[in-house]
């Protein structure tokens, strides 16, 4: 066989010979494939057809091209590893000692440690060991930041710190708290580090709180450029130089498994800070810290919390953050154990150095979608960062302005979640009714919102989520997380003498009835019901019959839309003369005998909490 030579331009270029593509093509392919569905609108339509909505109201196309590519100079840390950075809030000091040198002699480069959780007299014991002029601390003290500091400076005499940070950030802990915000130690503490400890920082700009009370990415980015303002203005006031004062400011963000959000907020935060810097006259860099979010772990099925952590440390990774916190997958459980946190290291560890996602300078710089979002959420940020301005700065905006913006968020976010609009893989969606509880040491976890508390939930105090205060203290913001009404109610079903049951009336032959089935049965288990069919059949009377052998006054009826038209009426008819209290249809359509439906969109939780009600389980 003869092989045609190959042109060395031909390499260069893989698309030399095809034809151009164009939009409007893309488009006409799109169309025809969306009237498949059911959809009646014309090419021009489609991209509007396509478009979802953040909850920032930044849009996301379906499609982009190089128009779609902003002007904006691109702002990025060179390539090499991040600090791999793990949290410690275990109280007792002979423990987190331990897990310190375990950590730090298996890829972690830097510690964090939780000085709400661990008494900052303690601090001596906790270190003993660590060779501060190689390992970075970082400190997250709260209300006991300056005691937590004095301790830690006092260790660190006559030692060239290689980086870290005091941990100083007022206006967050009035955030968390509702404290009122006294800039003055963390100004004093700035002092101290420009003149005596070139190496060390003394103010963190924690975005967390914001995140975590429910705020989207461009809410929480605002925040934080407001707060990190207001820390310039007193640093500067106080008589530190404009360059002094960018240099004992780090910004602590959340990272999420949503990756493409995370990366562009990364890449946002950095390009309005160097917004910042320029109208200011300082040096532009933002020191970036990306801890894996509280607000999307899960106590149920928390083997998921693997994935969700690995995503979201790629997108901190590939974002360019400077320092990566991944928080153990049992973090909502208590304290998390050697196995929970040697998984949550190697993840950084192989994304690292087996993955090479350090090796390369903004990876996703250039990307037409990256981009454009990127653009998008820094507008929107700094938007409501200005609008922070105009209510008088973040301590003022706390009062009304962040707590009420947030709370909006919030709600829509709880609706899109009620509605199964954003899946929880574990919780929402794919629950696993048969799964093994973990259990963990009580401690500083992951904070679970007091008023979704049940029995069944793991006793716990906050973690990084709130630094001190599970429901926010009085006047401070929420502390959420996404799953936390579904678990709810799954702690209330397996706490019941037997498990809460829907009987499937599974309606024809086994593939007209098996996709509605196996949807109802994966809403109902994720409240903790269980189901049980009848097994394929069209006969109201022998689907009667499974049902009073059932023994659960709750039916659903699975079917074809066809086989509802023929048998709907009649199965309900003869479940309701077997003792069905509701009869539900797993679908869409009004058919006699049914009293609701539920489908793709619906309102899971109300579905939920009607069954537990029909079914008489107290909530």
């Amino acid at each position: 066989m003869t092989v045609p030579p190959v042109e060395l331009d031909d390499l260069a270029d893989p698309a030399a010979g095809f034809p151009q593509a164009t939009r409007e093509q893309w488009r006409t392919l799109a169309a025809e494939v969306l009237r498949r569905s059911g959809w009646e609108g014309s090419p021009d339509e489609v991209e509007a057809a396509l478009t979802t909505t953040t909850y920032d109201g930044v849009a996301v196309a379906p499609l982009y091209d190089a128009a779609d590519v902003p002007s904006a100079p691109r702002t990025t840390r060179m390539p090499g590893p991040w600090d791999v950075r793990q949290r410690h809030a275990d109280p007792d000091p002979a423990a987190t000692r331990e897990a310190i040198h375990a950590d730090l002699e298996n890829g972690v480069t830097s510690l964090w440690l939780d000085l709400n959780a661990i008494d900052p007299a303690a601090l001596p014991a906790v270190l003993d060991g660590v060779l501060l002029d190689l390992a970075p601390v970082v400190l997250d003290a709260g209300p006991r930041t300056a005691e937590a500091a004095e301790a830690f400076l006092r260790l660190a005499e006559g030692v060239a710190l290689p980086g870290g940070n005091l941990g100083a950030d007022p206006i967050g802990l009035a955030a968390r708290t509702g404290a009122p915000v006294d800039t003055g130690a963390a100004v004093a503490l700035a002092r101290r580090c420009a003149a005596g400890h070139p190496g060390l920082r003394a103010i963190t700009v924690n975005a967390l709180p914001y995140h975590d009370a429910g705020g989207a990415d461009a809410e929480e980015l605002g925040c934080s450029v407001a707060t990190g303002v207001a820390y310039l203005r007193a640093l500067t006031d106080a008589g530190l130089t404009a360059e002094q004062a960018f240099g004992q400011i780090e910004f602590r963000y959340a990272a999420t498994a949503d990756q493409f959000l995370t990366i562009a907020k990364l890449r946002a935060a950095r390009r309005l800070w160097a917004r910042v810097a320029e109208v200011v006259g300082g040096p532009g860099a933002q020191l970036q810290h990306a801890v894996t979010s509280s607000a999307m772990m899960t106590v149920r099925d928390p083997w998921v919390n693997m994935l969700r952590t690995t995503v979201a440390c790629f997108a901190a990774g590939v974002g360019g953050a400077d320092a990566v916190t991944v928080q153990p997958f049992d973090a909502c459980l208590g304290l998390p154990d050697a196995f929970a946190r040697r998984i949550a290291r190697n993840t950084q560890s192989l994304l690292v150095e087996e993955a090479n996602v350090a090796r390369v300078a903004d990876p996703t710089g250039g990307s037409w979608y990256v981009e454009r979002l990127t653009a998008d959420l820094a507008a929107r940020a700094w938007a409501w960062f200005q609008e922070i301005e105009r209510a008088g700065g973040m301590a003022a905006a706390l009062e009304r302005l962040v707590p009420e913006r947030l709370a909006a968020t919030r709600a829509r976010r709880a609706d899109a979640i009620a509605h199964r609009r954003d899946p929880i893989t574990g919780v929402s969606e794919f629950p696993d009714l048969k799964e093994r509880p973990v259990s963990r040491r009580p401690g500083p976890g992951l904070a679970v919102t007091p008023a979704v508390k049940t029995r069944a939930t793991p006793a716990v105090t906050p973690g990084p989520a709130s630094g001190g205060a599970s429901d926010g203290g009085r006047g401070g913001l929420p502390v959420t997380r996404y799953a936390e009404e579904f678990e709810a109610l799954r702690d209330i079903a397996d706490a019941q003498p037997s498990r809460p049951t829907v009987f499937l009336a599974t309606i024809g032959p086994v593939a007209a009835h098996t996709a509605r089935a196996t949807f109802a049965a994966n809403l109902f288990a994720a409240g903790g019901v269980a189901t049980v069919t009848s097994g394929p059949g069209t006969d109201p009377d022998a689907i009667a019959a499974a049902f009073r052998d059932c023994g659960t006054p709750v039916a659903c009826l699975c079917s074809s839309d066809r086989l509802y038209g023929e048998h709907a009426a009649a199965v309900a008819a003869a479940l309701r003369e077997a003792g069905a209290r509701t009869v539900w249809l797993a679908g869409k359509g009004e058919y006699e005998g049914v009293d609701a439906t539920l489908y793709a969109g619906c309102d899971a939780l109300g579905v939920l909490r009607a069954t537990f009600d029909d079914l008489g389980v107290a909530r």
